[in-house]
């Protein structure tokens, strides 16, 4: 297929280059020079302008940072430049109601979207192993689901559009969450005398099992590799956590729900955020606590 892609950062980069390598002719384009001579060195095609790239295309896929760039991106350079009848899937992580909104966009001027985030952060969108959350009619979902798989282990339909985004919120939220249970947990272990490997081996089996212990331990040098051995670098950084919390807050205020537990979580990270981590991975508020 031929397939625009637009947005490559750390996440998109690394999504491009697997279509690539799966054989379809990328034609890719970022506003950052150095982010298309990525592009370029994984065997795709860069285009200087947005309009170029989505030009006589069988689907075009977005990573990009916010909803309000999305929007601005879909209105002006991809519906009425991509052919009509071309399949547009939009990856990045926005708030519900914009989803929906390019959505019907595109609709009406007689394109297939459907909204498609993702879990699994920078190593899995570089090894196609990401989760994709999708929200579209289940025709559009059939389309995407043969791309989307060539850059992920899971493509899973979450329901009509927008659906995508709400299940990523959640799961968010969940994780910020999590995490910061997990990294109290362990240095609680710590004051209270614990070997932390020990602790780790015991609770990694026991009912305090969760992804953020087994799969992304924030303690360096116990359990797998993960980011926090390797100085909290790389991996899911504070400053995207924050964003995707505060995308969660705003979705629960909206929806009247209660979520004390994620208010709290969205409360520490901009604590940790505005202290200057926005960078370093979001395991390493284990260092305030």
């Amino acid at each position: 297929m031929k397939i625009a892609f637009i947005g490559l950062g750390n996440m998109g980069g690394g999504m491009a280059a697997n279509l690539a390598k799966a054989g379809h002719d990328v034609r890719a384009f970022d506003l950052a020079e150095g982010a298309l001579e990525r592009a370029r060195a994984n065997g795709c095609t860069t285009f200087a302008t947005a309009r170029e790239a989505v030009a006589g295309v069988d689907a075009v896929v977005s990573m990009l940072p916010n909803g309000a760039i999305v929007k601005s991106v879909y209105s002006a350079d991809v519906l009425g430049q991509a052919p009509v009848g071309a399949l547009l899937l939009d990856c990045s992580t926005i708030d519900v109601a914009t989803a929906r909104e390019v959505a019907a966009m595109a609709e009406a001027a007689g394109y297939r979207m459907v909204d498609a985030p993702v879990s699994g952060g920078i190593a899995a969108a570089n090894a196609g192993t990401l989760t994709f959350m999708v929200g579209g009619p289940a025709d559009s979902f059939a389309a995407a689901e043969p791309i989307l798989a060539q850059m992920g282990k899971a493509v899973i339909h979450a329901g009509e559009s927008g659906a995508g985004q709400a299940a990523k919120i959640c799961n968010n939220m969940l994780l910020g969450a999590s995490m910061v249970a997990t990294c109290e947990t362990f240095k609680l272990a710590e004051r209270l005398g614990l070997d932390l490997q020990t602790f780790y081996d015991i609770s990694s089996k026991a009912s305090g099992q969760c992804w953020s212990m087994t799969s992304y331990c924030p303690v360096p040098g116990v359990g797998p590799t993960t980011p926090a051995d390797n100085g909290y670098q790389g991996g899911f950084a504070t400053a995207l956590m924050l964003k995707d919390l505060k995308l969660a807050m705003a979705a629960a205020q909206a929806a009247g729900a209660p979520v004390p537990m994620g208010h709290r979580a969205e409360e520490l990270y901009a604590a940790f955020d505005a202290a200057g981590n926005g960078g370093v991975d979001f395991s390493a508020i284990i260092k305030t606590l």
